[in-house]
């Protein structure tokens, strides 16, 4: 599903190097708008807040870690209520959608996008759109109120149903004009949030009165600019019930192996934190970084190795990685533009019993276990679930200012709003010449499977040295072997 915008970024240029990353706003394409006093003013459960509402020029930097020479470098608008509002609460006709694969926290967002409407602006017109971005052309839709969504939040999936592509921009906009509707709050991962960039643009075209929040949704947190995506700690907590149960059948049989297949497309956030978390992996596999089977140095040397020594193994692997070692590349593309990906897991699995069993003759017991599908429709944690509700209450305080053409998220560990050309330009992956990677070698003892020429290669593909310093990453010249 392809995507071509022709957004022009908004940026506000400051003293010392300041730079702010702007997201739309209706005064910015409709003229002589009325603003409304904020009814949260007047919400007795906000009555002892100490400030209302945010400072229209706070903002939110992007990195924190600085040299005391270093320019300001990016910031993004805080997100959170303000003074004045551009709808009032009987205009406003809202809606909600949810798109792409499942995640934990999809009921939870919408859960508290219905109540933060209803509860905290007075809105009591909100629609459900069923099954995705083909759901605004079918006119499916699901009547919300805080009575329907109560408790949804316990359940895994999404009430609203969902689906992959369908995306027809024009078709869209027009059940959307035809509603009436003029506030749009689209749930899904880059994809989706591509499709909501483009869904913008064209309102913005023909000049409506329609915010349109994004609220980021990937299980496997590679979203950029954020600090995570929702439902990321519910993965991890989950994967680290596989990984235990593939860590009590390998110890429990001579020369025991078990295989974990986790969710990472090409970012193997899951895998990393999940076998982090459990401290009983020997091997982590991921997308970002290369291993090969075969040779001197090669994962089934190590295997081998492993199982004389310790008697067992536990071997986690995201489902994006090695796919460039399996014979047959499947070269298609699933509805949302993402590679069809082979289970590398099974391949693996094959090729460590084939060359233990018949190669070096050795008696093994592998088990393999594929929690994908089970981890994804779990309902989210706590922690997801308060996650959700501030990404949900961000979402709804920043269309009633009258931003839109914006995604939510917390950069720093305070939220923002983001324009969509900056979550949609790039994928946030694992950066393996950064401490975090290193922790988890030390971990779990295995080799990098690493050349000097990867790492070479590997440190060439980050962002050229800034007087910013890009999280954990080090530009001092290191020696690789």
């Amino acid at each position: 599903m392809g995507f071509s915008s022709n957004f022009e970024p908004k940026i506000v240029k400051g003293e010392a190097g300041y730079e702010l990353e702007d997201v739309p706003h209706f005064a910015d394409y409709i003229p002589d708008l009325s603003t409304y006093p904020n009814p949260l003013q007047d919400n007795p459960a906000y009555s002892v807040v100490k400030q209302y509402f945010v400072n229209m020029d706070d903002t939110v930097a992007q990195k924190i870690v600085v040299h005391k020479s270093s320019p300001r470098g990016t910031h993004f608008r805080r997100a959170g209520p303000r003074q004045r509002v551009y709808f009032e609460s009987d205009e406003v006709h809202a809606c909600i959608v949810t798109c792409g694969g499942l995640c934990p926290g999809l009921n939870t967002v919408i859960r508290e996008i219905v109540c933060g409407l209803y509860h905290m602006y007075g809105v009591n017109k909100i629609l459900g759109i069923d099954g995705g971005y083909r759901g605004f052309y079918s006119r499916n839709t699901v009547t919300l109120n805080p009575k329907v969504v109560n408790d949804i939040h316990k359940r895994g999936g999404t009430i609203l149903g969902t689906s992959r592509g369908g995306h027809d921009t024009s078709k869209i906009v027009d059940s959307i004009q035809d509603r009436d509707i003029n506030q749009v709050y689209i749930i899904g991962g880059d994809g989706t949030q591509k499709g909501a960039s483009v869904i913008f643009e064209e309102i913005r075209r023909r000049g409506l009165k329609v915010a349109v929040a994004g609220i980021p949704k990937t299980i496997d947190n590679d979203i950029p600019v954020i600090d995570r995506s929702f439902g990321f700690d519910t993965a991890v907590e989950e994967a680290q019930r596989a990984i235990n149960a593939a860590h009590v059948e390998a110890e429990s049989f001579e020369n025991g192996i078990g295989v974990v297949k986790v969710m990472g497309r090409y970012s193997g956030f899951i895998a990393m934190y999940a076998t982090l978390a459990s401290r009983d992996v020997d091997c982590c596999l991921i997308p970002e970084s290369p291993f090969y089977l075969e040779g001197k140095g090669g994962l089934l040397e190590y295997v081998e190795k492993r199982l004389k020594e310790n008697g067992h193994m536990v071997i986690v692997i995201a489902e994006g990685a090695g796919q460039e070692l399996l014979s047959e590349s499947l070269n298609q593309q699933d509805a949302s533009g993402n590679k069809l990906l082979q289970d590398v897991g099974l391949w693996l699995s094959h090729k460590i019993k084939d060359h233990l069993t018949r190669q070096r003759k050795m008696v093994i017991n592998l088990k393999y276990i594929d929690p994908t599908y089970m981890i994804r429709a779990i309902p989210s944690n706590a922690s997801d679930n308060v996650y959700c509700t501030l990404l949900a209450h961000s979402a709804v305080h920043g269309a009633m200012a009258g931003y839109t053409g914006f995604t939510v998220g917390p950069v720093n560990g305070r939220h923002a709003y983001i324009p969509f050309n900056c979550i949609n330009e790039k994928q946030n992956k694992v950066v393996i010449t950064d401490r975090m990677w290193a922790r988890l070698l030390s971990s779990t003892n295995q080799p990098s499977f690493l050349s000097c020429q990867d790492i070479a290669e590997a440190r060439r593909e980050e962002e050229p040295p800034t007087q910013l310093l890009d999280g954990e990453n080090c530009n001092e010249p290191r020696n690789c072997c």
